[in-house]
C-alpha cells in the first residue's frame, strides 16, 4: 500500500542554499552559477529515473535548458537571503510503473502549478527500487504576460466606495480613485504617520494636535493625544 509523503520547503540564500545547485542535485547534472560562479557538479548520482520542465506559454523558451531558468532566478534576486524557489518532494506509489508516475505528475504540476503561472523544475528518483519519490521545484516571483519578473509580494489598500469595500493594489488604486475609491484608513503625512482619520478618533476620545511634540530619549511622541 502506498504511504503518503509530501515536504515542502523554500530554497533561499539565507540558509546558504541556490537555485542552481537544487537544481543541479535533483537532475543529476553539472550547472554554473552565474550569480557566484559556483559550478554545482553531480553527475556522479543515482538514481535519477525521469527529469522535465514545465513552463507557462508567456516565458522565454530557452528557459526549457535547467541552467537558463534558474540562472534567470538567481540573476533576479539581489540581497543576500532572497527566496529562490520553493521545493516539494512527494512520494510516489510504489505499485506503479514509470509511465504512470509520469502521467500522474505532469497533472498535478501542470494543474496546481503552471496554470497559476510558475515554472517548475520536476525530477524523479529511485535509487534503490523501493522509495520512488518526486523532487519539484517552483519558481516564486510571478511573471507578467511577456515573461518578466514581477514582484513577489504587493500591498493592497483597503478602500471605501458608496459604502462597498474593496482592495486595490497601488497600481490599481489610481484608476479607482478616479472613480470615488477613497482608502478606508487615510493618515497624517507628517514626521509620524496615524492611521486614523480625524472623525475615527475623536469617537476614541482623541483630539488631534497641532504640533509635533520635541522629540523624546525614545522617540516622538503620537500626535493624537488622549484628552
Amino acid at each position: 500500500m502506498a504511504i503518503y509523503h509530501l515536504e515542502a520547503k523554500v530554497i533561499s540564500r539565507s540558509f546558504g542554499r541556490s537555485a542552481v545547485a537544487a537544481s543541479a542535485y535533483m537532475s543529476c547534472s553539472k550547472i554554473l552559477n552565474d550569480y557566484d560562479g559556483v559550478l554545482h557538479d553531480f553527475t556522479r548520482k543515482r538514481g535519477l529515473v525521469w527529469e522535465h520542465i514545465f513552463l507557462p506559454e508567456n516565458v522565454p523558451q530557452e528557459w526549457q535548458e535547467r541552467s537558463e531558468l534558474w540562472n534567470a532566478v538567481e540573476c533576479a534576486e539581489k540581497t543576500k537571503d532572497s527566496r529562490l524557489a520553493r521545493e516539494l518532494v512527494v512520494a510516489l506509489p510504489v505499485e506503479l510503473h514509470k509511465e504512470q508516475w509520469i502521467n500522474l505528475l505532469t497533472d498535478y504540476v501542470q494543474s496546481n502549478f503552471v496554470a497559476d503561472g510558475m515554472c517548475a523544475d520536476v525530477a524523479i528518483h529511485d535509487t534503490d527500487g523501493h522509495n520512488p519519490h518526486a523532487h519539484i521545484m517552483l519558481t516564486v516571483r510571478p511573471l507578467d504576460d511577456k515573461g518578466k519578473w514581477q514582484y513577489k509580494t504587493e500591498k493592497e489598500y483597503l478602500c471605501k466606495c458608496n459604502g462597498e469595500e474593496k482592495g486595490f493594489t497601488a497600481a490599481e488604486f489610481l484608476l479607482a480613485k478616479s472613480q470615488g475609491w477613497e482608502k478606508q484608513y487615510q493618515y497624517f503625512v507628517g514626521k509620524k504617520k496615524v492611521y486614523m482619520p480625524p472623525s475615527e478618533a475623536e469617537r476614541h476620545g482623541y483630539e488631534r494636535v497641532n504640533k509635533y511634540p520635541k522629540s523624546t530619549k525614545f522617540g516622538r511622541q503620537n500626535p493624537i493625544t488622549a484628552r
